[in-house]
């Protein structure tokens, strides 16, 4: 449920509701940094992890997202998707605190880290299903590309800061350690989230058909829709060799170009500029050059720099510039893509499916991720990680190819876009 029609406009930056979960999500997104640079290296210095192993923890991380689609099912006839959030984070908070609690009763190991990279990842997934609709009623129709941007903008400053700040904190405090403050991001997430000012919509569970058959249903609608289906392939095309590369890209700075934590987060940090000037330029470009066209470009701009990275060699500052510019490009690339597509997603999805839809979009696109992650570990292991790294590139860049028949390539404007009604769901399972 939007705004009501007759609500005088204003910027988003002055909306106290939309401010304080934009400060909240902030927050949240620079403690992640420090885990996702944190955990890989506990798993490689401390624990002396194999990159099959490596792999295989990448893909524990994500492996709940295969369960999205009930999880959104479900979360769709729920009447207070706020505290659903709010929850998601206390859980998040928990799971990551067991880990530095561990490591002080020497107690840590790598079961422990698997353990927590499933119970974080479903309450990521119960967040990012709530999420959805509470998006929706948030946010104006006419603001949802600028209210991606503000988001993305935010998580791209925590990729600029973050790594590089985790990694000081990780060479001091050491990398366990460094995890309870994302632990403490989820406290402060929850707590400003809670103080959000929204309408939910109220479900309508009167007839409503068994949970497996709106599962059915919300799977049917994106994988048969002419702008969600085509958007879902290329999605989960990049999603899968994008993971073969984020598998093997800390272990690869770490062992084969010699780099320490510091370095590998400064490089990550200051590579990490390209998404912030992405998710700033990515309406910009949108109308200069349409929609969709953004899309696509984007599309491209994401994967292929990890060819980058492959063939870094020289002395070590080289090594990291090299790093640092995969990641810029990489950066501007995502940002053009994911601000402009989850803008179209939010346009054309009814405001009833939006958890469903959310929780089958991301079965697959997210679900494909420990996939991906195995095959990387898999490949790094016997083939070896350079050439892994090119494979990646190179099959993430072709995913554009899912968007040009498309009517995706051809979208000005979201505006021109209306909320597609989902048809009757087909006799038979």
């Amino acid at each position: 449920m939007t705004r009501a029609a007759d609500e005088r406009p204003r910027a988003l930056w002055r909306d106290r509701s939309f401010s304080t979960y934009w400060i909240g999500q902030g927050v949240s997104e620079f403690g992640d940094r420090i885990t996702e640079l944190a955990v890989p290296l506990i798993a490689v210095v401390t624990l002396a992890a194999t990159p099959t192993e490596i792999g295989a923890l990448t893909a524990a991380v994500w492996l709940p997202n295969l369960l999205s689609l009930f999880i959104g099912t479900w979360v769709d006839h729920q009447s207070h998707k706020l505290r659903l959030m709010i929850t998601a984070d206390l859980v998040r908070c928990a799971a990551l605190a067991s880990i530095p609690a561990a490591y002080l009763l020497h107690m840590m190991t790598l079961a422990q880290l698997f353990a927590v990279a499933i119970v974080a990842g479903t309450a990521r997934v119960l967040f990012s299903t709530a999420y959805a609709p509470f998006f929706a009623a948030l946010v104006r129709r006419d603001q949802y590309i600028e209210a991606n941007s503000m988001l993305s903008s935010t998580r791209s400053l925590s990729f600029i800061a973050g790594p590089a700040v985790g990694g000081g904190l990780i060479q001091v405090l050491t990398a366990p350690i460094a995890v309870l403050v994302d632990a403490a991001s989820f406290i402060v997430s929850a707590c400003l989230i809670g103080r959000v000012s929204v309408v939910e919509p109220v479900p309508d569970r009167s007839d409503a058909p068994p949970m497996l058959r709106r599962a059915w249903d919300g799977m049917r609608f994106v994988v048969g829709h002419p702008l969600l289906g085509p958007s879902l392939r290329c999605a989960t095309t990049v999603n899968f060799f994008s993971f073969i590369a984020n598998a093997l890209l800390v272990l690869f700075a770490s062992r084969s170009l010699g780099m320490s934590a510091g370095l590998i987060g400064l490089a990550f940090g200051i590579g990490a500029t390209g998404g912030l000037l992405g998710a700033v330029i990515a309406p910009r470009l949108a109308r200069m050059i349409g929609v969709g066209h953004t899309i696509v470009l984007g599309a491209i701009m994401f994967p292929a720099p990890i060819a980058i990275v492959a063939v870094a060699s020289g002395p070590l500052w080289v090594k990291a510039v090299i790093l640092g510019v995969a990641e810029f490009l990489s950066g501007v690339g995502v940002m053009c893509f994911d601000v402009n597509l989850n803008a179209l997603q939010t346009t054309v999805v009814p405001d009833q499916m939006r958890s469903r839809v959310s929780g089958a979009y991301s079965s697959i696109n997210y679900g494909i991720r420990p996939l991906g992650a195995m095959v990387g570990g898999l490949l790094g292991q016997f083939a070896g990680v350079r050439p892994t790294l090119v494979v990646a590139a190179v099959g993430g860049a072709l995913c554009f190819l899912w968007l040009l028949p498309s009517p995706i390539p051809g979208v000005w404007s979201v505006a021109e876009l209306t909320e597609e009604r989902p048809g009757p769901a087909p006799a038979g399972p």
